[in-house]
């Protein structure tokens, strides 16, 4: 009998963090699994595409690091990112949506007005914006400030992109609408959501398959040991590689 090899997780940060992000699960994986974290264009040294806003453009430079034999987790735009890929690569054996639903603003959530009024605060001061954006996502973990020092200390005090690479994702959380898409997905779609986060409506956190208590948009920091768990417990269901 051959050897199997473990099942792949290919996690996916979001608006305005690199993959260092995914630090803060170091040393909470179970040993089943293989993670992987590659960094969008644009952040982590990569190059930005001619248009950082394409879909296309982001399929074809993401085709190595997305495989089909993995299991993709989007967190937040990344999750908005990695749904709207699975018709323009091979889907992968699973999709996980990490705090986000099937598309972004919602009238009991973070509204259309709103979501305006913060591209447009970005578009005066970019720094303070993405500063004001990491504070708010924050607010519905137990304690904020801790978590904030968390991810300073993972990420630093430096934007880690530019601002051409974060106004397209502000455009891209203000458009993509995964919902059709991800109707009709060829592989199984899990969403997780923290029970506190503050920057989904309440019917999009009822509608989850798993909920992480005690825990906002940022359950990586927060609950680093019990998301490290509900993710690799999907990749293994997900199957082993042959």
């Amino acid at each position: 009998m051959s050897e199997s090899t473990p099942p792949r997780l290919v996690l996916l940060s979001g608006w305005g963090c690199d993959a260092r992000l995914w630090q803060a699960l170091d040393g909470y994986w179970s040993t089943e699994v293989d993670v992987e974290t590659p960094d969008w264009p644009g952040y982590g040294g990569r190059a930005t595409p001619d248009d950082p806003a394409s879909l296309d453009e982001l399929a074809d430079t993401m085709a190595d690091a997305m495989p089909s034999d993995a299991v993709w987790v989007g967190w937040s735009l990344g999750g908005l990112l990695a749904g709207a890929l699975i018709d323009r690569l091979p889907p992968p054996r699973a999709l996980v949506l990490l705090g986000i639903g099937e598309r972004f603003p919602h009238p009991q959530g973070v509204s259309e007005a709103d979501l305006a009024n913060f591209r447009d605060a970005f578009q005066r001061h970019p720094e303070a914006a993405h500063a004001r954006f990491l504070r708010w996502q924050l607010g519905g973990e137990p304690s904020p400030r801790s978590a904030h020092r968390r991810l300073r200390a993972i990420l630093g005090d430096d934007v880690p992109t530019s601002p051409a690479t974060l106004a397209a994702g502000l455009e891209q959380l203000a458009t993509l609408d995964n919902t059709s898409r991800l109707a009709a997905a060829s592989c199984p779609v899990h969403r997780l959501v923290g029970t506190r986060d503050p920057l989904l409506a309440p019917d999009v956190l009822a509608g989850a398959d798993q909920r992480i208590e005690d825990a906002g948009h940022c359950p990586l920091l927060s609950q680093p040991q019990q998301l490290a768990a509900l993710l690799s417990g999907i990749a293994v269901r997900s199957g082993a590689r042959p």
